[in-house]
């Protein structure tokens, strides 16, 4: 809550609420943080927000996972929100399933999500394709569980990439639906969409978002490469058979590098283009690639800090998980008292 004086009067107003969550697989990489986390950081030290950043570890669970390997990349995921600045003194921190409320919601929200919204999911379409023998229940039915993440907390606004509306759009259906039928009972969420987010493409194939599930190590730059390893794979980056380091149509690959340039530096395209005039394709990657190490190594070095000591992540989590319930009981008392259930004494 943020104090405000009106008229002489000392009153309360209540700051917007974002809520973000990142999903325990594969490496978190360059894409992830410049794409997202950077902009987070950035939404919670705004000081407009009342934010919650959590690891969707119950997500994770609609493909077959190996638990030792899934433990790991929890903590990771932890760690990587630290480590890029998330600060549990100004947000809240914490494990998606050790807020209960989260799955206790998705059930009753299944209930009112139609089998025709969630076949037309894209998400599902393509990992049944690419999990053809695991097309389980949970695969088809986590919109439901997503739109609880979302609703539980009376959320304002979820920061999103224009890949990621479909999920938003489906929870705010739920939510009018589910609102038409019982009265006011969840705020209907907006997507963020933030001006700084970079859109990063893969290093081998610049028509592609550059994605943690990629196969090719050679195309993406994660948050644990050291730097002689992103320095190599900028230098292996696809480009075209140009040599000037301009923006241009079908210059996919030196068009990604700039953008990335750009991100991390925060200079314009013109200015970038001033820079390097004269020079080739090949002092432009290594110059991407050093800015591109110096930005991670920080957020590395943070991370196996924080990986070699879980205890405290275990702590952050722990509070964050208290101060989340609270919120999310309120939501789902009020849920429960609307269906008709009785609320626990």
């Amino acid at each position: 809550m943020s104090e405000i004086i009106v008229n002489g009067e000392e009153k309360k107003e209540k700051k917007k609420i974002s809520l973000s969550f990142i999903q325990p697989s594969g490496a978190f990489t360059l894409g992830n943080y410049l794409g997202a986390l950077k902009n987070w950081v950035t939404i919670q030290d705004s000081g407009e927000f009342n934010c919650l950043y959590a690891v969707a570890d119950l997500h994770a669970l609609t493909v077959r996972q190996d638990p030792k390997a899934l433990k790991n990349q929890i903590y990771q995921g932890l760690a990587v929100l630290l480590a890029s600045g998330i600060d549990p003194e100004k947000s809240i921190v914490f494990q998606q399933s050790h807020v209960h409320q989260h799955a206790e919601l998705a059930w009753i929200l299944n209930c009112y999500t139609m089998f025709g919204e969630l076949s037309r999911m894209t998400q599902f379409k393509d990992k049944s394709a690419k999990y053809a023998d695991n097309i389980n229940a949970g695969l088809f039915t986590y919109p439901a569980l997503m739109a609880a993440d979302i609703l539980l907390y009376q959320t304002n606004f979820v920061p999103v990439g224009q890949d990621q509306k479909q999920h938003l759009e489906i929870a705010r259906d739920i939510a009018n639906r589910f609102n038409g039928i019982y009265g006011k009972t969840f705020t209907e969420p907006e997507p963020y969409i933030t001006k700084s987010g970079a859109r990063i493409m893969s290093l081998a194939e610049p028509t592609k978002k550059m994605s943690k599930s990629d196969p090719n190590q050679n195309a993406i730059i994660t948050i644990l490469d050291t730097d002689a390893e992103i320095i190599k794979k900028f230098k292996r980056a696809v480009t075209d058979s140009g040599s000037g380091v301009r923006m241009g149509e079908g210059k996919d690959g030196i068009n990604n590098l700039i953008n990335i340039y750009s991100a991390v530096t925060g200079k314009e395209t013109a200015e970038i283009e001033r820079e390097f005039e004269g020079k080739g394709y090949g002092d432009f990657k290594m110059a991407c690639g050093e800015v591109v190490a110096e930005t991670v190594r920080p957020i590395r070095e943070k991370v196996n800090e924080y990986m070699n000591n879980k205890d405290y992540i275990d702590e952050i989590c722990k509070t964050g998980a208290e101060r989340a319930s609270i919120f999310a009981q309120r939501t789902l008392d009020k849920v429960y008292k609307k269906v008709g259930l009785v609320v626990k004494k």
